[in-house]
């Protein structure tokens, strides 16, 4: 289940209720013992019937910031009495439970938990009830102390120009409380009351605004934000710069960023060097000429670790499509994941740095003056395409470690069989840890499970001393949700950061043109597409000295055909052969 926030916060005085689903009682803690109770009456959202045979809750609890980050109780599909609802013979489903125990929640998590999500299922999976619209999660406040953000929305970022001003109001539970709203860490204003409102004039600058409201012990924090336009910074970009981070090889100090997204207004360049707040010298400027935004940063300190991400905006978005997003840079080499860093190995990849404080999705990281890899071949042979003896390898499943450490300690054993090419499943970054690799978010950038670019690089120069050519497996056909160029033109109805490709989108289809799909479906008729697989390609051999390549799933690179049409998607296309 996808982990979402849903900004719209609704407070009940008798019971909660949204849609069909009530929580009694109304104010609760999370050390408190409530009944869930949802009604399969028809409604929009309901796939599961208005009888059920059985129902699941498929459940989580969070913060404001993602309402399942604490702890999810489920597993969708299985009947196993888990999240198992009782029937009360009226229509309705009930559950009765302790959040903090249901959940297994640790003390801080008790303290910081303000959110209850949940979805409906039958037994195997196949069928939800969800919340009509959009047919979305259910999002329950948590706690009996509740703050209502009115205006803005939460965690929302209102876009304007320069020198405008911004209406801040919120309520709150439980009489009287005291709120301080500080912008960019700095508190503009405070008040004690049950109906707060602020109006904040004359902006100028990218402001992050914390509202905080105390009652007693108990505090709460509402987030949100004010992105201003800088206007067009018109300026030819540098001769030879691609898409993606650019180093200055007479300069460790400076760096410079080329962002490609056609149709978006502007972008600001956020990160370490400016504390993710960034001020109007860090606005991309545009190329006439090709449109492509760009920036150079200056400053940098030789072998530190940095991290950044690109603030998009579109002030005129499609229907559905974000206004403004977050993203790490498509063309990343190396990223940092909330999501996936702390499960990896320290042993595999030692001084991992940590991921930023108070961001979210992945942030490119990156470093300037590092020393190159020494590499011992430099004139490597391959052998001949009929010649070839492939060892496929998964490197998650090769060795008890699951590193290319493992890998390259075993090279007596390939030499042994005879083999003279090692077939490496994907390794660019993929969603999750544990993986075959054909769920790849970032086709430039290496997953850090199995190790450091360093190691790769190690095993490559030892397989080519000892005649061994290394073929990457690559799946070019398709990307996942946390796909920068997926995020920036993508169908967002929930407004939670998660979607599919919107109309508008140069890279995908809005729906696979083959068969077989998985993930979202790269068009590979585009341009854009054409000289993002180029690149890609040219840095795996350039970095890594790469072989050659295994092409996954190329019978999807046609736009020809529609999902489920086998007999389109098996016969000869000529587009897809002219890709």
């Amino acid at each position: 289940m996808r982990k979402k926030i849903l900004s719209i916060l609704l407070l009940f005085t008798a019971f909660i209720v949204k849609a069909q689903v009530t929580i009694t009682p109304s104010s609760f803690n999370v050390t408190d013992q409530i009944t869930i109770t949802v009604s399969t009456a028809a409604q929009s959202c309901n796939l599961i019937g208005t009888s059920p045979a059985k129902v699941y809750m498929h459940a989580g609890v969070g913060d404001d910031t993602n309402a399942f980050g604490f702890g999810v109780v489920g597993n969708w599909g299985q009947d196993d009495n888990v999240g198992l609802m009782t029937n009360n013979g009226n229509g309705t489903w009930s559950i009765t439970l302790t959040p903090s125990v249901y959940f297994g929640l640790n003390a801080t998590q008790q303290a910081n938990a303000t959110k209850l999500g949940m979805v409906f299922r039958n037994a195997n999976g196949s069928q939800t009830l969800k919340l009509p619209p959009s047919c979305g999660d259910f999002i329950f406040n948590v706690g009996t102390f509740q703050v209502n953000l009115t205006a803005p929305a939460i965690n929302s970022a209102t876009i304007m120009n320069s020198g405008g001003s911004l209406n801040i109001a919120a309520t709150n539970t439980g009489g009287a409380a005291s709120y301080n709203l500080k912008a960019n860490g700095v508190s503009i204003n405070t008040n004690t009351t049950s109906s707060y409102s602020f109006n904040h004039t004359n902006i100028t600058t990218n402001t992050s605004y914390d509202l905080e409201v105390t009652l007693g012990a108990s505090t709460i924090t509402r987030r949100f934000s004010v992105i201003v336009n800088p206007g067009i910074i018109s300026q030819a970009m540098p001769n030879g710069l691609e898409n993606g981070i650019n180093y200055n090889i007479s300069d460790n100090t400076r760096a410079t960023l080329v962002l490609e997204a056609p149709g978006k207004d502007f972008v600001y360049v956020a990160g370490s060097f400016n504390n993710y707040t960034p001020n109007s010298s860090f606005a991309m400027k545009k190329d006439p000429s090709n449109g492509k935004f760009w920036l150079e940063l200056t400053g940098l300190t030789p072998g530190a670790n940095n991290t950044y991400q690109y603030w998009v905006v579109d002030q005129t978005p499609i229907a559905n499509s974000p206004a403004f997003v977050k993203v790490a840079d498509p063309c990343s080499t190396m990223v940092l994941s909330p999501y996936d860093d702390s499960g990896i190995s320290s042993t595999n990849f030692p001084s991992l740095p940590t991921y930023p404080t108070g961001q979210e999705r992945e942030v490119t990281w990156f470093k300037t003056g590092t020393t190159p890899y020494n590499w011992q071949v430099t004139n490597f042979t391959k052998p001949n395409k009929d010649k070839l003896v492939v060892y496929k390898l998964l490197v998650r499943d090769f060795d008890a470690n699951r590193s290319y450490q493992n890998v390259i300690d075993r090279i007596q054993y390939f030499k042994n069989l005879g083999i003279n090419a090692i077939e490496l499943m994907p390794v660019m970054e993929f969603e999750g840890n544990e993986s075959w690799g054909y769920n790849t978010s970032f086709h430039m950038s290496l997953d850090k499970f199995y190790g450091t670019p360093e190691k790769l690089k190690e095993l490559v120069d030892l397989c080519h001393q000892n005649g061994i050519a290394v073929i990457l497996d690559i799946a070019f056909n398709h990307a996942f949700g946390r796909n920068p160029m997926i995020r920036m033109w993508m169908n967002d109805p929930e407004n939670d950061g998660w979607g599919g490709p919107a109309s508008d989108n140069p890279y995908f289809n809005t729906s696979a043109r083959h068969s077989y799909s998985v993930g979202e479906d790269f068009n590979h008729s585009s341009t854009l597409t054409k000289n993002y697989v180029k690149q890609t390609i040219k840095h795996w051999i350039t970095e890594f000295k790469i072989d050659g390549f295994r092409w996954d799933l190329t019978k999807g690179f046609t736009q020809n055909c529609t999902s489920g049409d086998d007999a389109c998607t098996n016969a000869y296309q000529q587009d897809r052969v002219d890709v």
